[in-house]
């Protein structure tokens, strides 16, 4: 009888060790789901459980991927040494969580839509909704390894502070559980309860009750790197002997006699290092000697230390044996100077080595970390360039290395197991050093890196511009209630216009302008001439002149230039005045001075008129190309304005998505539409104004139109959760529709 497991497959398709395996639950297109598997090559495969070549490799992380989790609709999230988290759709990348500062060690996709987690070791663990940092949770003392989810409001966390949190999800650290004598490595939690196990670098596996240790099991091993539980109760632990254990607490399932005394065996000729603290401080002068087993222990996995024949034995109680078991030897040091596995830690990776290395009496110190398969002078190098020191101290650094790693080489450590995580010596700080200065984040799609290519050119012209009233139009159609909201071919606009007023208020304000902006009669006659060209009263065609005077008034003073922004809106409608500002020549520009008006804390008439002028620039080619190269740095600063109350900054910002999303609808670009969605989540949440609400159904419906990946996306940011209120609204009848046929695509 094989009560075990056996050996289906060997996969492969890492150039260096994997650091973390996920399943990927079972879905139409593959019923018996799919494996994801991190390495240190940067990669992430993704196996069907049938093949042992790889289905595809996602690849975008910069450094080795040392967690992942999955979620519903096919959604996966990645953790990095890179510092960033990515979340995956299939085989596509949709957005880069920005925000920590050390590597990603832990990451999870909670069970309400849109939510996730990640720990990290600069000690913090973030919240992260539909693509941004919610929250940041503080309270660890070192680099956070762990985190398991209790239930939709709350969740663990574990760390090399060798202690346990409970989290509310809403911010609260509800309870703190110390056992761990050091670093916990993994925490799992039993089905349908709140007990869960952990294990770390003190050779245990411990199991947790009601908030109390219940029990603590020994290992063979010095570091017991992950744990998980079955869903039938059973423990699985992954241990640096390289061996998979499995625990249970069922009889049919318990080893046989021989394979049980065995591990008792291992267990007792393992020799356990005093200086890892796992068993306490150890003096072997004051220890008892085997006498002191006749006593019982007091609680299970109770340690006792003896001394017999002048060697020191570790012992730990067994409740339900009744009986002490020896789990072994305590042997003088290892060879390893560091506390636990012989490792430093530095910036959350393990080092053989961390040296202080003070450049100068007066200077600061500079920590330099050190593996013994490094290169000392290539480290010697990176750690002179990192600080930006003499490249003339080269060979005092590299000798200095040598000098105090002497003896030191590979072959000492050929005989231990590597950190499955850290990858213990084969770390290279060399290739990332260069990485420490991160630009300044982007909540969407990380850093503004993202250059959406040529595919913006490939957007088809504009026709006869819709007014978008929803008078007339939308009542003679709910007769037969057909979707006519989406997919929307048109940017919408914003055209009212009353020219003798936004005339009459520039001059007001000119006369109160300083003596630099005053305009003089022949400025104020230039522009309102351009004004009668653009809004369709004269049939002349704008001149540069009138163009040259239009841009000196936008640069006018905060407090007085919105009649300015409200002339640019009505103007960069006409496609001459679209070319001209949106063409080569100075379309950066003139982008930098709209978004300089989008600031909170700024003017609300500037912000309105702002965007406003944004969402006309949509309707010729020139305008729509120049809104989708700055579509990163626009969607970005735009949603700024999210959080005021005011309702027409609402409905504005609103049409800019919708406007975008008619972009991205023609040219399938689904980072796009990943930063559009999370724009789209993000508004819902803030926005009262049924016209506004409106228009994020249909920039949400354009989006999500014949895109099987978009609809994916959508649901698993929770959106057709935030959506269902409105389908039930009774006036305006537009907005229950809408929503109805954006919940039936959904």
């Amino acid at each position: 009888l094989n009560r075990g497991f056996t050996e289906m497959h060997c996969m492969s398709g890492h150039s260096n060790f994997v650091s973390c395996v996920c399943i990927i639950p079972p879905s139409d297109l593959y019923p018996r789901g799919l494996i994801a598997t991190g390495g240190n090559d940067h990669n992430i495969c993704i196996f069907t459980v049938d093949n042992p070549a790889p289905l595809y490799v996602l690849k975008g992380h910069k450094n080795t991927v040392c967690s992942l989790s999955s979620g519903k609709f096919g959604t996966l999230l990645s953790g990095s040494w890179d510092t960033t988290a990515k979340v995956w759709l299939n085989d596509r990348c949709m957005m880069t969580l920005q925000g920590h500062t050390a590597a990603i060690w832990a990451v999870k996709i909670l069970p309400e839509q849109g939510l996730m987690l990640t720990g990290s070791a600069d000690k913090t663990i973030k919240l992260w909704k539909a693509g941004r940092c919610e929250r940041t949770f503080t309270g660890h003392e070192d680099c956070v390894r762990g985190l398991a989810i209790l239930s939709e409001m709350e969740f663990l966390s574990c760390a090399n502070d060798a202690s346990v949190r409970r989290w509310q999800i809403a911010g609260k650290c509800l309870q703190v559980y110390y056992g761990h004598t050091n670093y916990i490595y993994s925490i799992s939690v039993f089905p349908q309860c709140k007990d869960f196990v952990t294990t770390g670098e003190d050779r245990s596996l411990r199991i947790w009750k009601q908030g109390e240790c219940a029990q603590t099991i020994r290992l063979p091993a010095q570091s017991v790197w992950c744990c998980c539980v079955l869903d039938n109760g059973d423990i699985v632990v992954g241990a640096s002997d390289g061996i998979i254990r499995v625990f249970t607490k069922s009889l049919e399932r318990t080893a046989s006699a021989e394979e049980i005394q065995a591990f008792e065996n291992e267990l007792s000729q393992a020799s356990i290092d005093p200086k890892t603290g796992d068993l306490g401080d150890i003096n072997a002068d004051d220890l008892p000697g085997r006498e002191h087993l006749k006593e019982p222990g007091t609680r299970d996995g109770q340690t006792r230390l003896i001394k017999d024949n002048g060697k020191v034995e570790a012992y730990q109680w067994s409740v339900s044996e009744r009986r002490w078991i020896k789990i072994g030897d305590v042997v003088g040091s290892s060879g390893a100077t560091q506390q636990t596995s012989g490792k430093v830690l530095f910036e959350g990776k393990e080092y053989d080595y961390v040296f202080t290395i003070d450049v100068n009496e007066s200077g600061p110190s500079y920590k330099l970390p050190y593996n013994i398969t490094d290169d000392p002078w290539l480290t010697a190098y990176n750690f002179l360039q990192k600080h930006d020191l003499n490249p003339m101290f080269l060979d005092q650094v590299a000798e200095f290395i040598m000098d105090n790693t002497k003896g030191q080489t590979l072959l000492s450590t050929s005989d231990q197991f590597s950190d499955p995580f850290t990858g213990a010596g084969r770390y290279v700080p060399g290739s990332s050093s260069a990485s420490s200065t991160i630009p300044a984040a982007d909540p969407f799609t990380g850093a503004g890196r993202y250059v959406p290519g040529s595919a913006s050119n490939a957007v088809a012209p504009v026709g006869g511009v819709d007014p978008y009233t929803g008078m007339g139009a939308y009542q003679s159609a709910a007769a037969k209630v057909e979707n006519i909201y989406f997919p929307r071919k048109d940017a919408v606009t914003f055209d009212q216009a009353n020219p003798t007023q936004i005339l009459g208020k520039l001059k007001e304000l000119n006369g109160s302008a300083t003596e630099e902006h005053k305009f003089t009669e022949d400025d104020l006659i230039i522009l309102e001439k351009l004004l009668s060209a653009t809004c369709n009263t004269s049939a002349e065609t704008p001149t540069a002149q009138q163009l040259q005077t239009l841009w000196r008034a936008l640069n006018w003073p905060e407090d007085i230039v919105f009649p300015a922004l409200d002339i640019l809106r009505l103007s960069v409608r006409h496609p001459t005045v679209n070319e001209n500002f949106c063409s080569e020549k100075d379309r950066v520009q003139f982008i930098i001075l709209l978004l300089k008006f989008l600031n909170p804390k700024g003017k609300q008439a500037n912000q309105l008129l702002a965007l406003r002028a944004l969402c006309n620039c949509f309707v010729s080619q020139a305008g729509q190309k120049l809104m989708m190269e700055q579509r990163d740095e626009i969607m970005t600063q735009a949603i700024e304005m999210k959080s005021g109350n005011n309702k027409n900054i609402h409905i504005a910002l609103a049409t800019l998505t919708l406007n975008y999303a008619v972009c991205l609808h023609k040219v399938n670009n689904i980072e796009g539409k990943a930063q559009c969605l999370s724009v789209i989540s993000t508004v819902m949440e803030v926005v009262q104004d049924l016209e506004a609400i409106f228009r994020l159904l249909v920039a949400l419906g354009t989006l999500i139109s014949n895109d099987k990946s978009a609809v994916q996306l959508a649901k698993s940011l929770g959106v057709d959760s935030q959506i269902k209120k409105y389908a039930s609204v009774s006036e305006p009848a537009k907005v229950k529709e809408c929503c109805r046929f954006v919940l039936n695509l959904l």
